[in-house]
């Protein structure tokens, strides 16, 4: 016997594969789809990022560290995050995955709203680990249902389009969070940025289409999907997912490590208030993020069908970490605040150029009804890597560091400035750690297409 809530979900799926044939989306509505799932991500960002631009408010009041903080933006949220997000892809690759995404925003929206109620540490905990359960379902559904409505040709470009979410979310977060802070409290932001995904949730559930899989693949009929354990076998043995997957985790290292810090690191060092971080560090992000996800798709995209040559997904990656690792640098050596500013732009451009390009990349490796997987397999690997350890060793190494200046008699505020702008420097490093395995996956990319 399956359960109610097995067959609300499997529904949808079933009457999807009896009209496979009669299905049809207009190009206008296709394009509805990838805007309505980016406003999803949008959401979702502003959700999970609300946190970080909060870190100095909240770290005072309860009276804590940065390796709590740390262990609270990133670890706490990540490893329910990437483990719930296995099952949860694989139960978006046999059932309806635009019932799993409307739930998953009714989870995570709710579980924000309760972080403004939090009275100890643990409560903060609990709530962020209720934010990570439901989001787990919202990525590789979103991803599996983009590359259902888009051809190979024009996928990198579509998902580009969903990363828009990100970064479009981390700005209205970071606008709401610093104004609303300033004004009503912190835990007032939580309560105005949780509360409206409950719409959103509604209008996923009556307005998308759940299309047949494979529908803009050339090969319209699709088996079963093998067994989770063969596809996750299968991606672990071929050497360019392994090395895509470690160069996007450590990207993902330095993207959450940094930016989870950015604003305690502006009002440390630079003397802002939150309410100047969160207005200026919102425009800086969304224009940097915003141009660099859609152009590196897009980007992407363009060299691989103008020449021929899918490994132009990992290379633009790996070029962008090159090219934006001296102005990374330079973002937490120079003293004059508005050059920082202006330097995050390029910074943060190249940061985002990375994630559309490798999960179409990983797409090029396994079937239709296995996307889903896929896309969470990466997922749980940059982001138990990335978003785990990231912001949680920037702490410590932050934790360590403020300590040392201590010891050697620097004043307490100058120490903990310096020991988190120091900190940030030797993350920036590991970019071009990433870069390298960019390079390495795309050596084997595609002979290994092929055989998939």
């Amino acid at each position: 016997m399956i359960s109610r809530e097995e067959a609300a979900l499997n529904a949808p799926a079933a009457r999807s594969a009896e009209t496979s044939e009669e299905f049809r989306a207009s190009e206008g509505y296709r394009y509805y789809v990838v805007w309505l799932l980016c406003g999803v991500y949008m959401i979702n960002m502003m959700d999970r990022q609300l946190l970080s631009i909060l870190v100095e408010p909240i770290r005072t009041e309860f009276g804590l560290t940065d390796t709590h903080m740390g262990f609270l933006t990133g670890l706490a949220f990540a490893a329910v995050y990437t483990v719930m997000g296995v099952p949860l892809a694989r139960l978006a690759d046999r059932s309806s995955r635009v019932n799993l995404i409307a739930i998953s925003i009714v989870v995570w929206s709710a579980f924000t709203a309760l972080t403004g109620t939090a009275k100890t540490y643990v409560h903060l905990l609990v709530a962020r680990v209720g934010v990570g359960i439901g989001e787990a379902g919202c990525n590789p559904a979103a991803y599996s249902l983009i590359s259902d409505y888009f051809e190979s040709k024009r996928r990198a470009t579509a998902l580009s389009i969903y990363q828009l979410g990100a970064y479009a979310g981390s700005f209205l977060g970071m606008l709401l969070a610093g104004w609303v802070a300033h004004t009503h409290g912190w835990r007032m932001a939580f309560f105005v940025v949780g509360l409206p995904g409950l719409v959103i949730a509604l209008l996923v559930k009556i307005t998308l289409r759940e299309p047949p899989r494979g529908f803009s693949d050339e090969t319209k009929v699709v088996s079963e999907p093998p067994s989770a354990w063969v596809v996750i076998r299968s991606l672990l043995s071929k050497p360019s997912f392994r090395h895509l997957a470690f160069a996007a985790a450590l990207h993902n290292f330095v993207i959450y490590g940094a930016g989870n810090f950015y604003s305690a690191f502006l009002m440390r060092s630079h003397g802002m208030s939150v309410a100047e971080v969160g207005f200026q560090l919102a425009i800086v992000t969304v224009v940097g993020g915003v141009a660099g996800t859609y152009f590196g798709g897009w980007l992407s995209d363009w060299f691989a069908n103008r020449r021929d040559d899918i490994r132009y997904y990992l290379w633009i990656p790996a070029l962008s970490l090159v090219v934006g690792f001296p102005i990374s640098e330079l973002v937490f050596f120079i003293d004059d605040p508005t050059i920082v500013m202006w330097l995050l732009i390029p910074s943060i451009f190249c940061a985002a150029a990375y994630l559309a390009p490798s999960i179409t990349a990983t797409y090029r490796l396994v079937g239709v009804r296995e996307r889903a997987l896929a896309s969470a397999l990466l997922l749980f690997i940059l982001n138990l890597i990335g978003l785990g350890f990231g912001p949680l060793l920037v702490g410590v190494l932050s934790d360590s560091l403020r300590s040392g200046y201590v010891a050697q008699g620097i004043p307490e505020a100058q120490a903990l400035a310096d020991g988190l702008r120091w900190s940030l420097r030797a993350t920036v490093l590991v970019n071009l750690w990433a870069a390298v395995h960019y390079f390495l996956a795309a050596r084997t990319l595609r002979q290994e297409t092929l055989r998939a």
